[in-house]
């Protein structure tokens, strides 16, 4: 049932944006407070893709992402009605959408979007993320987990 599948974005979306506005309640910008030897929580604002991508691209990519998210929602959301009894992959779908949207709330918002993740190795930082950039990456993994499955599902059909 596609219900099911949306409410798992919904979660996802609700849980990413709460947990921005917390950190953005209690951070000022570029603030950071260690947690653990190797994690930080850090208000950063990412006006470009993952790791900063086209970050200094003037602005025009605020919309270029936006439309970026906005089609491959569309198109998650299309192939959720289509398999939605094919649980694993619409469960990946579910993350991959809730968290494009989240990121695209702010991305429409703010103009930029909210990260707060501060992972380091010594004097090494992975760039800063948040739950919508991990409900992606786990969605995008579980992907690959269920192609390994042998199904096909209109992505990469054989």
């Amino acid at each position: 049932m596609l219900s099911r599948w949306l409410l798992v974005s919904i979660v996802v979306i609700v849980l990413d944006q709460l947990s921005k506005a917390a950190v953005s309640s209690h951070f000022v910008y570029g603030e950071s407070m260690a947690v653990l030897p190797f994690f930080n929580l850090v208000l950063a604002h990412n006006t470009g893709a993952a790791f900063s991508f086209l970050s200094e691209a003037g602005g025009s990519q605020r919309w270029l992402f936006s439309a970026i998210a906005i089609v491959a929602s569309v198109w998650i959301f299309w192939l959720l009605r289509k398999h939605h009894a094919q649980k694993l992959f619409c469960f990946a779908l579910a993350f991959i959408l809730g968290g494009a949207l989240g990121n695209l709330i702010d991305r429409i918002a703010y103009g930029y979007v909210v990260d707060f993740l501060d992972f380091y190795w010594g004097g090494y930082h992975f760039a800063a993320f948040n739950l919508a950039d991990s409900a992606i990456t786990c969605g995008a993994g579980l992907l690959i987990w269920d192609s390994f499955k042998g199904k096909t599902h209109g992505i990469a059909a054989r």
